[in-house]
């Protein structure tokens, strides 16, 4: 059943023409999930992506046919050598800046920006595919990316909830305030690991604050630990992270 697709790995027109449209539609739809949500790089940006590596791929093939058909006397002459993988190779190298572009650290020591970087390099690696013409893995990896970037947040958001090891952020008046924190925290019978305090240099409103790395008792709601924590009249925020 495959057999028809064999034409399609040619470099033919037809072929440059439907590898081309497939880098924008998949690398397009995947943007567009990302856009949604607001995220940095959006639906033009993994468009784009996907398509530069596609035009990469379908260069380096282009080249290598050129240079084993019409230009191969020359090529012989001047001792010219093609490696098709190396256009793909600098490809995934160079996602790697335009990923780390999109990871910030924030103040309350969260990163962000790690999935939006995930999901650049992933589209990165479809479209060589794509150029390539592996159809097969195309219609799969585009599914299976698709697939972690909009089912699975719920799976993960549903796994952090029922975690026993969390993160919170706090913001307070004094740093006097942290001992009445801790006390209340350690009234819950949960166990803290580390608390790292910013004397509110950093923070926008002047605030000291602290992000506690903690342990809640088996089947212990986090929503019960924020609020409790919440009441103390010396908290201004506090979240988890």
């Amino acid at each position: 059943m495959l057999e028809i697709l064999d034409g399609l790995r040619e470099l033919g027109f037809l072929s440059v023409f439907l590898r081309l449209t497939l880098a924008m539609l998949f690398g397009g739809f995947i943007g567009f999930e990302r856009a949604r949500k607001r995220r940095a790089a959006g639906f033009r940006t993994y468009m784009l992506v996907c398509l530069g590596a596609t035009l990469t791929m379908l260069l380096g093939q282009y080249e290598y046919q050129m240079l084993t058909g019409p230009w191969a006397e020359t090529a012989a002459e001047i001792g010219t050598r093609v490696d098709v993988s190396r256009f793909g190779a600098q490809v995934i190298n160079g996602i790697g800046f335009l990923g780390a572009g999109t990871i910030i650290v924030t103040g309350r020591q969260e990163v962000k920006g790690l999935t939006t970087a995930a999901g650049l390099w992933a589209s990165a690696c479809m479209g060589l595919a794509i150029g390539a013409g592996f159809y097969e893995c195309v219609g799969l990896g585009f599914a299976l990316i698709f697939l972690a970037i909009r089912v699975l947040p719920a799976i993960e958001v549903a796994i952090v909830e029922s975690a026993r090891n969390m993160n919170i952020y706090v913001e307070f008046q004094t740093l006097d305030d942290v001992g009445a924190i801790i006390n209340r925290i350690k009234f819950l019978g949960i166990q803290i690991f580390e608390v790292d305090i910013d004397r509110g240099h950093e923070n926008r409103f002047g605030h000291p604050s602290a992000v506690l790395t903690i342990r809640l008792q088996k089947g212990q709601p986090h929503t019960t630990v924020l609020t409790s924590i919440s009441e103390l009249e010396t908290v201004y925020t506090i979240e988890e992270i």
